[in-house]
């Protein structure tokens, strides 16, 4: 399993001296609107699933609590369809990496159990992606993610 040690988490240190990455890629073809939907669907997916990823809640001086963030940060970058499916395959064959992916089959469905059905019957080369979302050792990822632009 993909996550931080509890004596890893350091919100003090830049997010660079973290030890994993996070980079969310999405379509660059996308409507903004889809593309933001596609972005937050794979963030949920691993915030839930990585270890140590959100830091502690915020209080504002008046005691109000803001939900934690990720404390080692996350970057949101665009690519084409072929690329996205190329990161998503190479990111997936490496054990020390999570990967949460949406197939555009979730944004063309209106009933879970129909996007699970059209995944099923989908080959899996066979199968594009809007948003992957990536979590492993900082170098590997920036090598895996090159020089990507960020989503404008």
């Amino acid at each position: 399993m993909t996550g931080f040690a509890p004596d890893e988490i350091d919100p003090d240190a830049p997010t660079r001296s973290a030890r994993l990455k996070w980079v969310v890629v999405v379509d660059a073809d996308l409507p903004a609107g889809r593309a933001a939907n596609a972005a937050i669907c794979t963030a949920a997916a691993t915030s839930q699933a990585v270890n140590g990823l959100l830091g502690d809640d915020a209080v504002d001086a008046d005691g109000n609590r803001h939900p934690g963030l990720p404390w080692a940060g996350c970057t949101v970058l665009a690519a084409d369809t072929e690329t996205l499916r190329k990161i998503r395959a190479r990111a997936a064959a490496r054990p020390d990496f999570f990967v949460a992916d949406m197939p555009a089959a979730a944004q063309h469905t209106r009933v879970y159990r129909e996007y699970l059905d059209t995944v099923a019957a989908t080959e899996a080369e066979k199968i594009d992606y809007y948003a992957v979302s990536v979590v492993g050792p900082r170098n590997p990822v920036d090598k895996l993610v090159g020089r990507l632009p960020l989503l404008g």
